[in-house]
């Protein structure tokens, strides 16, 4: 049996990067810092996190840089050979397939920034209510029929 699941929280260390595919696909980029604090010394580590579809969409909408988020996903090798110098590259990334509020709902900006261009194509939050608090950080549980693979 194999298992390829992540539980994430951290802070986005940039804004919210939203893309479509030719198709009209959302493809939203985050970068996560992770801080990791045993005793007096602290480990930071930083991750790439791509999201898809109304997910990506909505990580855009009401996230900015700084903000807190709990990320679920799954790691993938991304492969590739540099063109300059002809070396096969690698580096794991991730693909999120769910996220939560870390930060209580009055603390959350209505309609950031990064937003706009979602805000422009008619594209607006089709998920359910999210979770206001850390509270539900620790039940999380993933539904199967979520999962964008």
């Amino acid at each position: 049996m194999n298992l390829n699941k992540l539980m994430l929280a951290g802070n986005l260390t940039r804004d919210p990067d939203i893309r479509y595919t030719p198709k009209g696909t959302a493809v939203c980029e985050i970068g996560l810092a992770i801080n990791d604090k045993r005793g007096e010394e602290q480990e930071t580590t930083f991750v790439d996190i791509t999201f898809w579809g109304d997910t990506a969409e909505n990580v855009g909408k009401f996230f900015s840089k700084g903000d807190p988020i709990y990320v679920e996903g799954r790691l993938r090798m991304d492969q590739w050979e540099d063109k300059q110098t002809g070396q096969k590259r690698s580096k794991l990334k991730i693909t999120a397939w769910n996220f939560q509020f870390l930060k209580p709902k009055g603390d959350r900006p209505q309609q950031p920034a990064a937003s706009k261009s979602v805000a422009a194509k008619g594209m607006g939050v089709k998920a359910g209510p999210m979770p206001a608090t850390t509270d539900h950080v620790a039940n999380a549980t993933e539904d199967d029929d979520d999962i964008p693979f």
